[in-house]
């Protein structure tokens, strides 16, 4: 079992140069981030290929914070 929230915070980090103080569980990916709508779909590839999940755009749509996507991230790799 991977370490998820580590994980995730890894492709933050890597793919948009986050500082890691910055992700907090309730860091919305847009406003407290500045995460825009195309790195947020880079952003849930690199979701899909690092857990071997699928993100329905309606299901990307509603992750909007760390915590959110952790916890589905999560409950699709169970």
């Amino acid at each position: 079992m991977h370490d998820i929230p580590k994980k995730v915070t890894e492709i933050l980090i890597d793919k948009l140069g986050i500082a890691e103080s910055e992700i907090t569980p309730d860091a919305n990916f847009v406003k407290d981030l500045g995460i825009d709508s195309l790195d947020y779909a880079e952003i849930v590839m690199e979701f899909e290929q690092a857990f071997d999940i699928r993100i329905p755009d309606d299901d990307a749509e509603k992750l909007q914070t760390f915590g959110q996507a952790v916890k589905y991230i999560e409950a699709k790799v169970k």
